[in-house]
């Protein structure tokens, strides 16, 4: 093999590839990039056998051939390059490709691109596509409640499914907060089946979709989904389990309604949860009418207190949250009046953007209590 590229062009394709490389591998393949030249292309293709990304990139193809080097080594060698550099690869004996840019030389350790291993998407019979800024925002608006705990498995990605051929939603919940997205559903996605899309295929889906104009075409069947974005190829496993029937803990009947200035809530969370501890984080909301008082009490570095002027008529109330996942909330809410529905301190409270009346927000949260 023997091609030659240009820095920035093959920067840009090992940033989509190498990510997806672990730093830790007991199987030495699965730390390379594969890089193979054909026509006026190098493609290049990762994976750590449950995700993989395929990139391809113009360059100019002396030899046609393939070889696997270890991508993150290649990546960092590429990024401290000059800008503008043109970079020679080249394939040689004694199982070595060497790189040359301007002056500098390197000798990478070759293995075999015969055993890399290929993750076959299969049949992948649901098909549509999205503008990018669609699913990104379905994305960032629930991907902060995803799960982190391993035993729970099926909590550790984003259910996305279409209710009743109309609407595309996404959901994230980890036992303690639940975030909840959705936008009307494209042409093609009627019948998909729901699907866990994992942790790690989220965010690297998300690092895909920065064009703002750009659109993304999504295939999947039960077990496998594949995102095209451009050039780009993302195919990755789902998660083989059952999500909760998340219905059931959204809670229908919380008629205390508090309305409030977004922006000052969360610069009044963050200012008493100064004092709170790492670990319990609890800030209690004192609600009467007209007021809320926020309220932090940490027996080891001391206490805080804050008041809002609010809109609330309900009776007086007393609920404790915690200030991180109430400021993640926050920063996902886009209207500048946010809308809390309580029931009472020991249950969950529904948070959502405000919206003109008769239409529904098309992003709600739940969050469960603290004791305080």
């Amino acid at each position: 093999m023997k091609v030659t590229i240009e820095r920035a062009n093959l920067l840009k394709a090992l940033n989509h590839v190498h990510r997806v490389v672990e730093r830790r591998n007991t199987i030495p393949i699965l730390a390379n990039v594969l890089l193979r030249a054909e026509g006026g292309d190098l493609f290049l293709k990762a994976t750590d056998l449950d995700m993989e990304i395929v990139d391809r990139v113009p360059a100019m193809v002396e030899a046609a051939g393939a070889t696997t080097v270890p991508a993150h080594m290649l990546y960092d060698i590429v990024r401290k390059l000059p800008d503008g550099s043109e970079i020679s690869l080249e394939t040689g004996e004694g199982g070595t490709m060497t790189l040359r840019a301007g002056r500098a030389r390197f000798s990478l350790q070759m293995l075999p691109d015969a055993d890399f291993p290929d993750l076959n998407a299969g049949d992948l019979p649901t098909s549509f596509t999205l503008p990018s800024p669609v699913l990104r925002r379905l994305i960032e608006r629930t991907q902060f409640a995803i799960s982190t705990e391993e035993t729970r498995y099926y909590l550790n990605g984003i259910y996305f499914h279409v209710l009743g051929g109309e609407r595309l939603r996404a959901v994230a919940t980890d036992g303690h907060r639940l975030a909840k997205a959705e936008v009307e559903a494209p042409e093609g996605s009627a019948g998909m089946p729901g699907v866990i899309v994992p942790r790690k295929t989220v965010g690297e889906i998300q690092k895909l979709l920065e064009d703002p104009e750009g659109s993304v075409e999504v295939a999947l069947s039960d077990s496998k989904i594949r995102i095209t974005v451009g050039a780009v190829v993302l195919t990755s496993k789902l998660i083989d389990g059952t999500f909760p029937d998340y219905e059931r803990v959204i809670p229908k009947a919380n008629d205390k309604i508090l309305t409030l200035t977004k922006a000052d809530f969360e610069r009044a969370v963050d200012r008493v949860s100064t004092v709170s501890s790492d670990r319990g984080r609890a800030v209690k909301l004192s609600l009467s009418e007209g007021r809320m008082v926020l309220v932090v009490n940490n027996p080891d570095s001391g206490s805080a207190t804050d008041e809002l002027a609010v809109d609330y008529e309900a009776e007086p109330i007393e609920i404790g949250f915690n200030s991180r996942y109430l400021l993640d909330i926050a920063g996902q809410l886009t209207s500048e009046d946010a809308v809390f529905k309580l029931a009472d301190a020991g249950s969950p409270t529904l948070i959502q953007d405000q919206t003109a009346e008769g239409t529904e927000a098309d992003a709600l949260y739940v969050l469960m209590p603290m004791r305080v």
